[in-house]
């Protein structure tokens, strides 16, 4: 009988290294957001950007294809209508539905695949949380696909209250998670110095929008030039050049982004769009909507629990090539 041993895979989680598991329909790309117990923005009263802990955030928004696949995976019956008719918008272009309730299927319509999903809710991003911490399930909208995991939700389609549960893997990232990793940069004083951008782009001033032009995003000028004009771009389409320190795209312009702040009887959101001003990339711009509410300019990004920092003793067997084994009892 062989003998139990750690696999590689294992071993490439504990060194790390990021993997794709070609199991699961919807991969995130993630960035590492380090350097934990940073201090808040002075130019927000020291009121936001700090966090005590390291995680990672999405590099992306969510798109339209990763949104549809969990369409397909729990939408078959829209219990808590995850779906909105209004996706098929033209000036959208994303997600068409077609069959009943109960054999629904959702087909992404061409070249909207790499677009953020609009017109999606706190809800409805929670519960694609939900899903993803519970491992991508199939099934109806329940425990065990998107009523538990990361949010208690259980059937809640207004309650503003409901906050992320202690164990979450996958979550819509608080306020300050989403700041830092915006405008925080460990370095910007130099090595080792951090401060905070007035932009996500790496810039205290409010750069253009045409795509592959450094310190650049979606969003609108009132005249069209230079970028696509009142419409949503592919995610990252502006470049790393126009990236936050941390390696995050479009957390300026493209959609406005759902975060976990709870402000009164509304759920925050930042990042600016496609049909607003770029007053509204700036650090100082904080806002909240209802809930429950669903617009072509709002979307999500989610953030994670980070990936273990590797010790001496794996990467000394990753670098031999050595397994660990246990003996048999």
């Amino acid at each position: 009988m062989k003998h139990p041993h750690i696999s590689s895979l294992g071993l490439a989680i504990l060194a790390g290294v990021s993997l794709v598991t070609p199991a699961l329909a919807v991969n995130i790309a993630y960035v590492p957001v380090g350097n934990p117990g940073n201090a808040a923005d002075t130019a927000t009263g020291s009121v936001y950007g700090a966090v005590s802990h390291a995680y990672q955030i999405a590099r992306n928004e969510t798109t339209i294809s990763q949104y549809a696949e969990f369409l397909n995976a729990v939408a078959k019956t829209d219990t808590y209508g995850l779906y909105s008719t209004s996706m098929t918008e033209s000036y959208i272009n994303g997600i068409s539905r077609g069959g009943v309730s109960g054999a629904y299927e959702y087909t992404v319509n061409p070249g909207s695949g790499n677009k953020p999903i609009t017109y999606v809710s706190w809800f409805d991003a929670a519960r694609f949380c939900n899903w993803m911490h519970n491992g991508q399930p199939t099934g109806l909208q329940t425990v065990g696909t998107t009523e538990s995991g990361a949010y208690p939700l259980n059937g809640a389609t207004s309650d503003v209250s409901i906050s992320k549960n202690a164990g979450a893997t996958v979550w819509i990232p608080s306020e300050d998670e989403w700041y830092k990793a915006a405008y925080y940069d460990p370095n910007k004083g130099g090595a080792g110095v951090g401060g905070y951008w007035r932009y996500p782009t790496q810039s205290d001033a409010l750069g253009g929008n045409t795509i592959g032009v450094a310190n650049s995003a979606n969003y609108y000028d009132g005249d069209h030039v230079g970028y696509p004009g009142m419409a949503l771009t592919d995610v990252g389409a502006y470049g790393a050049n126009s990236d936050s320190a941390y390696g995050t795209n479009d957390q300026g312009g493209n959609v406005v982004e759902w975060n976990d702040a709870v402000i009164y009887a509304s759920r925050g959101v930042r990042a600016g769009s496609w049909n607003v001003s770029g007053l509204a990339l700036a650090s100082s711009s904080s806002f909240g909507f209802d809930p429950f509410l669903e617009y072509a300019f709002i979307g999500f990004r989610v953030a994670s629990v980070p990936i273990p920092e590797p010790t001496s003793v794996v990467l000394t067997m990753l670098a031999s090539g050595m397994m660990l084994t246990r003996r048999k009892r």
